[in-house]
Formats: C-alpha cells, structure tokens, sequence
C-alpha cells in the first residue's frame, strides 16, 4: 500500500498481548483472530431494540396497515441482513489493511479537514447511541428486578461501559469466552421455546412493503460500518475481519429478529409485549437478563468508537483518559434527558453514513485500489464529497425518516422534481447504488484530469495522484 510515510500505521502482526495504543501514533496490535472477531460481532449483531424493532419488517408500513406474510418477513430479514453485513465487512477489510480506525480512513477519501464532517457527525450519532443503550439497559434491568430506581442502573451500565472501554482487545476477548457462547445458547432456547407456540399460515399476509421490510433491516446493519474498522484493524488478516464480521454480525441478527418476529404473530400482542413474552417462558428471567447484561457490549462499541472518533480530530490525545470522559459524559445525560426524543434524529444521522459507506467502499477497493493519503496533509477531494451529497438526497427522497418538518420539506422537494418513491422502492439500497455509481463517474474523471496533468506537468509523487 502506498501512502505518506507519516500517515502510515506501524502494524505488529499477531500481537495477542498488547492493548490498543494510547495515541494513533504508536504501534498498532493486530492479535485478534477469527473467534474474537465472532464474539465481537457476534454479541454486536444482538440488541434488545431488535427484538421490538421486528414490527417494522411485520408492518413496514405502519399500525393498521396490512401485515406481510411470515415467509415475506422472513425474506427481508436474510435480504437486509445479507446486504446490510456486506457493507460492515468490506469497511472492515480497510481497517485491517491499513491499520487506521474508521473516521481516520475517511480522510483517505474526503482529505484530512474534510473528513471532519462525517467524524463530528459520528461522534454526535455515537453519543447519542451510546444514552439510548444505557437507558435501555437499565429499563430491561427494572423489568427484571424492580426494586432498585432506574438512575442506578443507568450509573451501574455506565461505570461497567467505562471500565470496558480501558482495555477494549481484553473486553472483545471476554465477549468471545463468556458472552457470545452464553448469548447463543439463549437465543436458540427463546426461540425453541416461542416456537412451541402454534405459528400462522407461512403464505398468510401479503408481499406489499417487502422492499420497506428489507430497508430497515438494511440499516440496522449498515448503522454498523462507521465503526467496523475501529476493531477490525486489530484483525490478524483482512480475511478475518471479513468474514468474522460477515458471519458472526450476520447470523445474530437474522436471529434476533426472527425472534422477535415469532414473539409478535405468536404470544406478543405488541412490541411492547415482547419482553413479557421471554420472561414468561421457563427461566424467562434469567434468559432476559443475560440479553440486558449482554446488552453492554453495544454501549461499550458506542463510547470507545467515540473516542477513536475524536483521535482523528486530535491523533495525539490519550484515549484512556478520553474514554473516561465518554463513558462519564454519557452515563450523565443518560440521567438528565430524555432520549425517547431523540430517537428519531438519531435515525436520521443513520441516514447519513448508507451513501457514504457506498463512497467509501468504490473509492477504496475501486477507484484509488487502496492507495490512499491517510496523513493530516491529505488533500481535499470534493468530487467524493458530492458523490456523498448525491445518495444522501436520494435516500432523503425516499425515505425523509419520522421527523415532523424535516418530512414536510422533503416531500415539497419530491413535488418540485415531480419525484413519487413507489413503495417498493429501497432508501438503503438505493441511495447506496446511486452514491456509488456518482463516486464512479465522478471519481474516473477526477483520475483522468490528474493524469492527463501529471503527463502536461512531469513526473510527480504518486501518492500526490492518487
């Protein structure tokens, strides 16, 4: 891989001992193999806002709109799984060949000051994640032993996600001993269990809102590529953070929502119903704590891609002591706000990374073919930029999301362009192949007019070129 030589990352191959390093200056442990890989992604893919979430692949449409069949549910959560996990593995396949977290391999694409936007942007969703997991831990703890106040086990979930977010390699190596086993083995059981309850006519429901089904899964998934390189650059091979992601993300959630689907058209009168529903099996609640406690790792994966977040603002500040500031920062707001609120601005913000995850992936593996200028001198590239603007409008267009005037101003833009989305039109996959396409073309002219200038000017550093 050509790059600068101060923006290279020294990797140390095989390194099971060391932790993640202070700073990004420093040498950069590549020790976790294929198993640790699973139980991270493994224990990622699991979330109990997946659970419920299983209503919008039932009922993409909405409340009182008509149900898809259970084979049509179940088609759009391999479909949007599939295509979703795809996009986490090839973003983590550029971390473990580079060595750089995620929001510094943006710099690669946008130039060093331009990839401040999406890391500032990442940094704000993260937060924002990272308060919506606390409080659902706590509010599942409750649901399971009552008796102490929520604002304790806000505190509690809070000061474990800290201690985690300290030494992350030893946190993804606990998940992939203790966690990840204990967590399948309470799935498979939830879901034996919920299955002996009798299920409907496979065939009975109806196919319309199949493509809206598979677009929530899609970004569920897809939510994840911003952070996949920020633990898969500690991967021994790009191999094994591909296919550690793909597989071990990809089959927990296919479960997860399978789960929750089965909860709904069987014993779950409504989302609402669903942890009921696992609790009133044999040993219900001790299978739904283990599902809460587990639920840590998503705030761990939270506040740590936080602070790797901020390191491409400042490479040189201490992560341990900016993981303290995280964890602390989110556990307070976590008391104070009410994230119910927030939710669907954190949505939004999801929106944002679909396309430029497209950008990111065609420009790496296509386009610049890895060669990329990871330095804090990194030039400017605003064609990737535009190309990024491109699938976000086009997503928007599809799908504005849930927020009242942000709604209204993009259906007056539909009705400006005379723009109609049909419903079985994808905002994910759409606005993903539109990026990508964009990135494409813009970015095979960009390559052309540089060469053609590096021919008029001489010969130059080819990293300059690329």
């Amino acid at each position: 891989m050509t790059i600068e030589p101060d923006s290279s990352f020294t990797l140390v191959s095989g390194d099971r001992h060391s932790e993640v390093p202070r700073t990004l200056a420093e040498p950069v442990p590549q020790g976790l193999g294929l198993i640790d890989q699973f139980g991270l992604w493994g224990n990622l893919g699991v979330s109990l806002l997946g659970f419920t979430g299983a209503i919008f692949v039932l009922q993409p449409n909405g409340g009182g709109t008509p149900e898809l069949s259970l084979v049509a549910a179940l088609a759009a959560i391999f479909v949007g799984t599939v295509l979703g996990t795809l996009a986490i593995a090839f973003s983590g396949v550029a971390g473990a060949r580079t060595g750089a977290p995620a929001m510094v391999l943006l710099r690669g694409v946008f130039g060093s000051r331009l990839s401040y936007v999406p890391t500032l942007i990442n940094i704000v969703q993260l937060l924002g994640w990272g308060i919506f997991e606390l409080v659902t831990i706590a509010t599942a703890a409750r649901v399971v032993e009552p008796g102490l106040a929520q604002w304790v086990y806000v505190v509690i979930a809070g000061t474990i996600t800290g201690l985690l977010t300290l030494r992350p390699l030893g946190a993804i190596r606990i998940l992939r001993r203790i966690a990840t086993p204990a967590v399948l083995v309470v799935l498979v059981y939830l879901f034996v269990q919920l299955l002996r309850h009798p299920l409907p006519a496979l065939a009975h429901g109806t196919w319309t809102g199949f493509w809206a089904a598979t677009d929530t899964v899609i970004a569920v998934a897809i939510s994840f590529a911003p952070l996949a390189a920020d633990y898969t650059r500690h991967s021994r091979t790009p191999r094994t953070a591909f296919w550690g992601a793909f597989v071990g993300y990809g089959v927990t959630q296919i479960l997860c929502y399978v789960i929750g689907l089965v909860a709904l058209v069987t014993v779950a009168r409504s989302p609402s119903d669903i942890y009921g529903a696992f609790i009133a099996v044999p040993l219900g609640s001790l299978a739904f704590a283990l599902l809460a406690a587990r639920e840590l790792d998503q705030s761990f994966a939270d506040v740590y891609s936080t602070v790797v977040s901020i390191q491409n603002l400042r490479p040189l500040w201490d992560r341990r002591v900016l993981a303290l500031i995280v964890a602390t920062l989110t556990t307070a707001l976590a008391l104070g706000i009410n994230i119910a609120d927030y939710e669907n601005f954190l949505v939004l913000l999801g929106s944002v990374f679909v396309p430029l995850t497209a950008v990111f992936i065609v420009d790496f593996f296509l386009l610049s073919r890895e060669r990329w200028d990871l330095s804090v001198r990194a030039r400017s590239r605003t064609t990737m930029l535009v190309s990024w603007a491109i699938g976000f409008v086009v997503y928007q267009l599809i799908n504005p999301g849930y927020i009242g005037w942000w709604v209204t101003m993009w259906v007056h833009v539909g009705a400006a362009i005379d723009f109609h989305a049909p419903s079985w039109m994808s905002a994910s996959l759409t606005s993903f192949v539109v990026a990508g396409l964009a990135t494409l073309v813009t970015g095979t002219s960009a390559n052309a007019l540089l060469g053609r200038r590096s021919r008029a000017d001489g010969p130059r550093d080819p990293v300059d070129e690329a």
